[in-house]
């Protein structure tokens, strides 16, 4: 933890690169070495600044400089997952991103709390090629008054397996940067 909130702490002090990133936007964190090189990398969440889109939540992913010790911009996907960051929110709304194995990241957004439909979805992120693509998708949803209404969809982009409801279907493997990636992409995997 304490990794997470020095690297943090470089990243503030250099929000320049990242668009002027308010450091009280920064909703969570994760360290690992995404892309292999025995230096500890940053993955953020930043809340938006414009209050119409406030719960847009965007992914900022930094590499460390492979001279210097310093972290560098290498992916900014603003608006690319909904959660709630308002500490006066729903408990069961609020995203979070979490190190996934050696060198992947996984984003989690979810609605647990409120209303008929809840779902979770959860977005796995890979540095291929030197750029960060969505490896993964994860979307879980269901009716809490309908237990029929209910449905999953699993999709390995680097792969092309997709189950959806548990069963195997025909899917082409696909390369999508996670600034490409948008919640219509997943929709239409899925087929919903």
């Amino acid at each position: 933890m304490r990794a997470v909130i020095a690297l943090i702490a470089i990243l503030v002090a250099t929000a320049t690169s990242a668009a002027d990133i308010d450091p009280g936007a920064i909703v969570d964190g994760a360290t690992g070495d995404w892309n292999g090189d025995g230096k500890l990398d940053l993955a953020i969440l930043v809340a938006p600044a414009d209050a119409e889109r406030k719960e847009q939540i965007g992914i900022y992913i930094y590499l460390r400089d492979t001279d210097h010790e310093l972290l560098r911009l290498s992916a900014s996907a603003p608006s690319k997952i909904w959660g709630i960051t308002d500490a006066d929110g729903a408990f069961g709304q609020e995203p979070t991103i979490k190190a996934a194995g050696k060198s992947s990241i996984a984003v989690h957004a979810q609605n647990s709390a409120i209303g008929r439909e809840r779902w979770d979805l959860t977005l796995t992120l890979a540095y291929r090629n030197k750029q960060f693509v969505v490896a993964g998708y994860t979307h879980n949803h269901y009716d809490t008054l309908d237990p029929s209404a209910g449905g999953s969809c699993d999709y390995n982009a680097l792969t092309g397996k997709l189950q959806k409801n548990g069963k195997d279907v025909k899917a082409a493997p696909r390369v999508i940067t996670i600034e490409q990636w948008s919640d219509e992409t997943g929709r239409s995997i899925c087929g919903q």
